[in-house]
């Protein structure tokens, strides 16, 4: 299946969509889900999650996992995650460089985290745990932040790219996030790009975001803007054709305009791989 989402591009599966895709199965590659809203399966948004995999083929993201945390790993949350998983059979499962609880009580924010050799070790070790127990590597986001820290030893991308390299997991590159934080933290997106090895990117994630009076803020609530599309290009120049999700997640729009922003997309993956074919014959 992994192969089969090579240069398709797909988008994050909303509830406000299930009608329409049940009653009229769209051209789409695949869903993106949040892991978190489908643990009960109990509910009847997951009965009709297994009517939706029975035409699509999914993708696993989840919010959760708390990482970077101090807290031990949420056992019984694993064990959930799992038991989805061997029902969806989806081609990643995905969360985020980040933590998101302390003391058993949870944020619901994704919390940055510092860039230190301790911190890799600690993160590399939870990662090879829960990769033990779900018996599969796990893909982690880079996420969007509006502080850093002045501890830090290292650059994101090294400190990501360390992880990756000593873990085995792979990372979820997240465009709009990179553009964000390059102009709330003053660097350069394009280097940023550079700087990221390219054996650890497996998908990308492109979204809308929101502009403050000091921040830009990764809302996923607006279409995707003209620079991350052109730093996206430049991501699929470097990277190659890696699944692609469209998040919606805010002032979530009708079907048809989701779709245009996966068409954008995957005009784009078509455009590099026209371009790279030309240039080697």
């Amino acid at each position: 299946m992994l192969n089969s989402l090579e240069s398709t591009v797909g988008v994050g599966l909303r509830s406000q969509h299930y009608s329409y895709i049940l009653e009229h199965s769209p051209k789409v590659s695949w869903f993106e889900i949040l892991t978190d809203n489908y643990l009960d399966h109990s509910s009847p948004a997951f009965d009709k999650l297994l009517r939706i995999r029975e035409q699509y083929p999914f993708i696993m993201h989840g919010v959760g996992l708390s990482i970077g945390g101090s807290d031990p790993l949420n056992l019984a949350y694993l064990k959930q995650m799992k038991a989805l998983a061997q029902s969806l059979e989806p081609a990643f499962i995905s969360d985020h460089f980040c933590w998101t609880s302390y003391q058993g009580r949870y944020s619901h924010e994704l919390l940055p985290l510092p860039y230190t050799n301790e911190a890799i070790k600690h993160i590399v070790a939870r990662v090879l745990e829960v990769q033990d127990f779900l018996k599969r590597p796990i893909l982690l986001e880079n996420i969007s932040s509006y502080l850093h820290f002045e501890c830090s030893e290292m650059s994101e991308a090294e400190f990501i790219n360390n992880i990756a390299r000593q873990s085995g997991c792979g990372i979820l590159l997240d465009i709009n996030n990179i553009y964000v934080n390059s102009q709330n933290h003053g660097f350069q997106a394009l280097e940023y790009l550079q700087n990221i090895s390219t054996e650890v990117v497996k998908q990308f994630h492109l979204a809308g975001y929101e502009k403050t009076e000091k921040f830009l803020i990764d809302n996923h609530g607006a279409p995707v803007y003209p620079e991350v599309w052109a730093l996206y290009r430049s991501a699929v120049e470097r990277f190659g054709a890696k699944p692609t999700c469209i998040e919606w997640d805010n002032h979530v729009p009708t079907w048809q305009v989701l779709m245009e922003e996966n068409h954008k997309a995957q005009a784009i993956l078509h455009s590099v791989q026209a371009k790279e074919v030309y240039e080697t014959s």
